[in-house]
């Protein structure tokens, strides 16, 4: 089966990594791709948002499977377009992906089907969101209605800072992800990440994963798309994943059915393990980045079939297997991110995989046949071991080997559970 991968960011590079090892794969293509994506698949330059393009090369190259990596194609209906024209896609269609495209939408479903979340308000002007800080207390928890790269959530301490936080958000800061807001209560506890795949019938637990927003070690400074993560989370315990499939995925995907909108692909929901249980604090309609490059490191199973049978409505009956290590991944990020990085900075990765690391490519491009920075977020180097503590050394040994002397990373991602371990 021929393959049609779209995007060129880490998460791509650790789905291409692991689709080129399925022997159900006769060519791997990758749209637009990088360069470390470029040593698995074809890299061609397609545009995502040209769907005609697409689907010509599609059934030119007779691609039997299109995976799309990340949410804007889907939140703009690609998948509905390759369907109708005969083409096997993994992920949902425009409307399905809703859940992640608007904010707003899923809190109202989740309102609907009884699922446990936040109080929320959703408002269309400064005026209204205004009024509707008086119903909550501080912490304030606002957030962009629609796509805003990971990045359009502010939590304000105070009731001024909440009100600038809105006047910038309205004021076109993240664009028009921003024209609605969403003001939530405040959760607190702690945050997990946890993936099912789903045919819009059939529901398969993917595992879980945490990860670290902040851009500081402690988890201080500004948010960013996620500084590093690890799989599994020993906090989502075997009796909380129930619980999360029962009280939160099952309800969505069956709430969906019944809506007309039946959701296809992986259903990622980020959670917040509160007193009262966990809580949805948001779904994404793709693979997470970067807790999909150790999801891809621990799964053995054949993802291209994986992949084929949620595509096709026969993911019924499938079991999924994975490596029962811990697998760890730590972001190397362009200075100044996530605000401006600094791009064109070189990158020599050494001897990084000799100890059976991988280095996953997020931000990088090749200038005169050398390996440069061309984004905020530039690799994702991860490691497997057998305890936290023991993934979290590899892959900082990984680390160590690599230059990139304009870049930064984190130096404790994975603290909260290596703490634990320290103390069990």
């Amino acid at each position: 089966m021929n393959i049609l991968l779209l995007g060129s960011g880490g998460r791509e590079h650790a789905l291409s990594w692991k689709l080129a090892q399925s022997p159900s794969l006769a060519k791997l293509y990758a749209a637009p791709g990088n360069p470390g994506i470029a040593d698995e698949a074809e890299c061609v330059a397609l545009d995502a948002t040209d769907h005609g393009a697409v689907i010509a090369f599609c059934k030119a190259q007779a691609i039997g499977l299109v995976v799309v990596g990340p949410e804007a194609p889907l939140v703009d209906g690609l998948s509905d377009s390759l369907r109708a024209a005969g083409v096997a896609v993994f992920g949902p269609s425009q409307a399905a992906a809703q859940l992640e495209g608007s904010k707003g939408f899923t809190k109202d479903l989740c309102q609907r089907a009884g699922i446990p979340t936040a109080g929320y308000v959703r408002t269309a002007s400064l005026e209204q969101a205004r009024a509707a800080l008086t119903r909550f207390t501080s912490p304030y928890v606002l957030k962009a209605d629609g796509l805003a790269a990971g990045k359009g959530v502010v939590i304000a301490e105070t009731l001024e800072d909440a009100e600038a936080a809105l006047a910038d958000m309205f004021g076109g800061q993240f664009g028009g992800a921003g024209a609605e807001v969403v003001i939530e209560e405040f959760m607190a506890g702690e945050e997990a990440s946890f993936f099912a795949l789903t045919d819009g019938t059939a529901i398969v637990p993917f595992g879980s994963a945490q990860d670290h927003k902040r851009v500081g070690d402690g988890d201080v400074g500004p948010n960013t798309g996620g500084m590093g993560a690890y799989s599994p989370a020993p906090v989502l315990t075997p009796d909380l994943q129930a619980r999360v499939m029962a009280e939160i995925i099952e309800p969505t995907v069956r709430t969906m059915r019944a809506d007309g909108n039946p959701y296809s692909g992986v259903l990622f929901a980020g959670l917040m393990l509160t007193a009262d249980g966990p809580k949805l604090i948001e779904y994404n309609a793709r693979f997470g980045d970067p807790e999909c490059q150790v999801l891809m490191m621990r799964l053995e199973s054949d993802l291209a079939a994986i992949m084929l049978a949620c595509a096709k409505g026969e993911l019924a009956g499938t079991a999924l297997s994975f490596r029962d290590q811990t697998a760890l991944t730590v972001v190397m990020a362009a200075n100044g991110y996530p605000g401006t990085p600094e791009k064109g900075g070189a990158i020599a990765l050494n001897n990084a995989e000799a100890e059976g690391a991988k280095v996953f490519h997020a931000g990088t491009a090749l200038k005169d046949g050398a390996l440069v920075a061309s984004g905020g977020r530039v690799l994702a180097v991860t490691a497997t071991g057998a305890s936290v503590t023991e993934a979290q050394a590899r892959a900082y040994a990984a680390v160590d080997a690599v230059r990139f002397p304009s870049g930064f990373c984190r130096r404790d991602i994975g603290w909260r559970e290596a703490a634990r371990e320290r103390e069990a």
